[in-house]
């Protein structure tokens, strides 16, 4: 139920959707007696469309997302035992269409996933992600990954894939339950959570309070750091989607520790909160 909750609130709470919701009752209005209100709302809409699409926000509201979790420093013994890659990198609908990979633009969880394998060819390689689909429905992503990264070089015989998570929370429950059964993989040993900077947040708290001890090694930065604080867009779509990536995060810590899927509002790699709840 929070699944399909969150996917309908959303669509309504996006800043995109929103502003775009809101131009266009507008656009109605004025052709109603409520003209003056109809005014009102475009003039707003379009005020909003600037400063979202053009000004430095959407970096403001990324950074400090981004800037949360450092790397956990791989020199550090021992090896990991296993690297966890959290869906969301692919688009399954195309893919499954044109029988071909088809990552997106955090396509980098995949990369970044195959290149540890690598480092360490002693550690297992999980990967979490079912079909979070509702209009449209396809196989799972974890199908999608485990052909990606075999062809990467990851041997297929390395790897745990976990087909039925749809959020967040389901990849960090669901995925401690199929390492506790994997005889060679217990999630008492050392694992590295792989996941999008921004999404690292959300991601360490949904582990934590699932009783899952993960490292993180963060990737797909959207940002350069501190630099691009300031730094506008040239383009009102690049900016849109910005404030949508950063929005949608921000309000998931929100949800998830309101319902209790993480213990404090927004986890950091302080060690003392992992003990709260």
């Amino acid at each position: 139920m929070f699944f399909y909750l969150a996917k309908a609130v959303w669509f309504v709470l996006q800043p995109s959707t929103f502003i775009a919701l809101l131009i266009g009752y507008g656009a109605i209005l004025i052709w109603t007696g409520w003209a003056r209100w109809g005014r009102r709302f475009v003039s707003a809409g379009a005020l909003l469309l600037l400063v979202a699409g053009l000004s430095p926000l959407g970096n403001a509201l990324i950074l400090p997302l981004e800037d949360r979790f450092p790397r956990a420093d791989l020199d550090r013994p021992p090896p990991p035992a296993g690297l966890i890659i959290l869906g969301g990198a692919e688009n399954r609908l195309v893919g499954s269409a044109r029988k071909a990979p088809t990552v997106n633009e955090a396509g980098e969880r995949l990369l970044e996933g195959a290149i540890l394998a690598h480092r360490f060819p002693e550690a297992k390689v999980a990967f979490s992600g079912g079909d979070a689909g509702i209009l449209y429905k396809s196989n799972s992503e974890a199908e999608g990954a485990a052909a990606i990264l075999t062809q990467l070089g990851v041997a297929g015989d390395r790897l745990i894939l976990e087909a039925n998570a749809r959020d967040t929370y389901e990849n960090a429950v669901y995925l401690k339950k199929e390492l506790e059964a994997e005889a060679k993989s217990g999630a008492d040993s050392r694992w590295l959570l792989i996941t999008s900077a921004y999404h690292m947040p959300r991601s360490m708290g949904a582990f934590r309070q699932a009783g899952f001890e993960v490292e993180p090694w963060p990737v797909d930065y959207r940002t350069r750091g501190p630099a691009d604080f300031t730094k506008p867009f040239d383009k009102v779509s690049e900016g849109l989607r910005r404030i949508d990536t950063a929005t949608r995060e921000w309000v998931g810590l929100l949800a998830y520790w309101l319902t209790g899927r993480i213990n404090v509002l927004f986890p950091s790699p302080d060690l003392i909160e992992r003990s709260q709840g």
